[in-house]
Formats: C-alpha cells, structure tokens, sequence
C-alpha cells in the first residue's frame, strides 16, 4: 500500500483510555459532544464571576485566568489557599456547576473506577498562550477518597503528571481539545502542572496577569480552558 493510500484512511484513531498510574487515566476525546455546549456555559459562569488572575500567598500572579462554579470556589490571596462559598469578587454565590458538565464528570469517573462521583466544587482555568501551571498537589480539599477529573477544552498543552514528591519525575501528557484525565485512589496526591501553553516564541503578546477580570471567554482556537471538577467539602 503507498502512502498516497494511507493517507486516504487518515491518521490512526487515538485510544480510549490511557492508564497513567493506579488511579489515574487519560480519556482521549471523552469531552468532545460536550464541548460547544459547554462553552456556552462557561461564558454564563464567567458572566457571573468573571475570570481574575488571583495572588498567591507569598504575592505572586498567576499567569493562568482563573473563575468556579459550585458549592464552594477555590481562591488564593495573601491569607492563602483555601475554598470558600462566596465570590470575593461578587460578593456572591458562585454560579452552579452546569447539568451537563456533572453528568460528564461522573462519567468519566466512572470509567476511571471511581462510581457515583458528585462534585461540588469546579474551578475554571483559561491559559492564554505562555501561561502555564507549576507542579502542585490539590490538597486543600477535605474529602481525598474522591478523584479530581480535569476536562481540556481549547488549544493542546502538555500535562504534567508526577509522583508522590515533587521531585519525582513527571510524566508528559499531550492534551488536546476534548481530552479528559481523571486521578484519584492512590494517585489523588501526586504532583501535577501544565508547561507553557503554546510556542512561546511565537506570542507576541505575553499573558497580562495585571489585566482586569473579564467576562468574555476568548475563542478556544485562542485559549486553552481547563475545568478541574473534585469534591471539595
């Protein structure tokens, strides 16, 4: 067969699951039906709480635009990490996390083997390109026997996906758009980021962590969205 035959049969199909780690698997294109609609209801959710760029305790900006949805709202400022059920910004409730994004969550951890996943606590991430996310754990939760299911929607970024300490070595996950990991059991606290959001030799512009919060949501040919869903409370 030549290759003017192959490529009549496109590229090869992605797999469904990748295992990652005991607890922990990469679900190609999981999001994908979901993904227009989705939009529509982060524009809604950032309608509500706009998209801010938060400080770290030791004064830090953050490069990634941050907002939630939920019962309870992840923030960070001086007096340091935690959740909370009002919008510092608003002064408000956060918005709810949308029908269809708690049915796709509890289906992909489902799928992970974590049943009956109900989270109550979704924190909104939009990467314009150079923005990145050091290596963390998400610990500030008080629940840990639920997994964390992150949904990427928007240009490709790679995962980092760690060990126990951050020194261990990360893997390299490439997320496209529609791509769903989901880490919990054993894995719930390994280490992870995401490098650099796009070639940053080629932003003209870098990411203004000083800009003011927004409510608009830029094209996801623009921007990298990152839902993190977990059970918080």
């Amino acid at each position: 067969m030549t290759e003017r035959q192959l490529d009549l049969f496109g590229p090869p199909a992605r797999p469904t699951r990748v295992d990652l780690a005991t607890g922990a698997a990469l679900l190609p294109g999981f999001a994908l039906a979901a993904a227009d609609p989705l939009r529509v209801d982060i524009a809604a959710i950032a309608a509500e709480s706009p998209f801010r760029h938060m400080a770290t305790p030791g004064g830090f900006t953050m490069s990634v635009a941050m907002t939630n949805c939920g019962a309870l709202g992840w923030i960070t400022d001086r007096a340091g990490y935690r959740y909370a059920p009002i919008d510092p910004l608003t002064h408000r409730p956060w918005p709810a996390i949308p029908p269809r994004l708690l049915t796709l969550a509890g289906a992909a951890a489902d799928r992970v083997g974590f049943p009956g996943f109900t989270p109550d606590a979704c924190l909104v991430n939009l990467y314009a390109p150079g923005a990145r996310m050091t290596l963390h754990q998400d610990k500030n939760e008080r629940d840990f026997t639920a997994p964390i299911v992150s949904v990427s929607l928007g240009l490709p970024a790679t995962f980092l996906f760690g060990g126990d300490d951050r020194s261990d070595k990360a893997q390299r996950v490439p997320l496209v758009h529609g791509d769903v990991v989901v880490w919990g059991g054993p894995a719930r606290l390994r280490f992870h980021g995401v490098l650099p959001v796009g070639d940053l030799k080629r932003v003209s512009t870098p990411p203004a962590p000083s800009a003011p919060p927004s409510s608009s949501v830029p094209s996801l040919d623009a921007v990298r969205i990152n839902l993190t869903l977990r059970r918080a409370g």
